[in-house]
């Protein structure tokens, strides 16, 4: 039986408190003039809203459980800007499985609904694993080059980049931890994704017709 509060299930509630700390977080940016916790902050907002924008646009819910774990990721790399990222050896590592651990499923999801809408692609879970994997390992390198290229910027302009990269080793932990995150979903996504992969196929199937 699903908890709640006031009448809406706790990890909605709890989602809802976590964007109300990255509201905190964008203050807290302004008022001591830190553009890049101001701008991880906004585009972090912006991620939260997402369920939302699915739900309301392509009629497709994530439930309460992925709502949260969607805005839990966010409010980790905007907390981290803050300070824990240099202070808390693990802040980044649990970060980026987390995080990895939503793009990965976001992309098995996809990859799912668009094989089930398909009668010319049938992907064996084997190589839907290697997919989901390969995804997930892209996006973490596009990051990771987004690093490096905010770190040119920033020294290029003499201002705190927007995002920060440690070292060459440090990167490549990243990608070992998201590595880490993808294969948490190839090897549960099936079971555990089951019913927002059905939710997406009947959404393409709408759109279809």
């Amino acid at each position: 039986m699903t908890r709640t509060v006031g009448g809406a299930p706790v990890s909605l509630v709890l989602a809802r408190l976590l964007q109300a700390v990255l509201v905190g977080m964008f203050a807290v940016g302004v008022l001591t003039a830190n553009v890049a916790l101001v701008v991880n902050a906004a585009l972090a907002g912006a991620v939260t809203l997402v369920p939302v924008v699915l739900r309301r646009d392509f009629r497709v819910t994530l439930g309460p459980g992925l709502t949260l774990a969607v805005t839990a990721a966010a409010v980790l790399h905007v907390v981290g800007m803050a300070g824990p990222y240099e202070t808390i050896w693990w802040w980044d590592h649990l970060t980026h499985a987390l995080s990895a651990t939503m793009v990965a499923a976001a992309g098995y999801v996809v990859v799912r609904a668009v094989d089930e809408n398909s009668d010319a692609i049938r992907l064996p879970q084997p190589f839907l694993s290697v997919v989901v994997l390969v995804v997930t390992l892209a996006a973490g390198v596009l990051w990771e080059v987004a690093e490096f290229a905010a770190r040119f910027v920033g020294e290029a302009v003499g201002a705190e980049p927007i995002l920060v990269q440690y070292s060459i080793d440090d990167t490549l932990l990243d990608l070992v931890f998201d590595a880490a995150g993808a294969v948490v979903v190839a090897v549960f996504g099936g079971s555990k994704l089951s019913g927002l992969t059905d939710r997406v196929a009947d959404a393409l199937r709408s759109a279809r017709e």
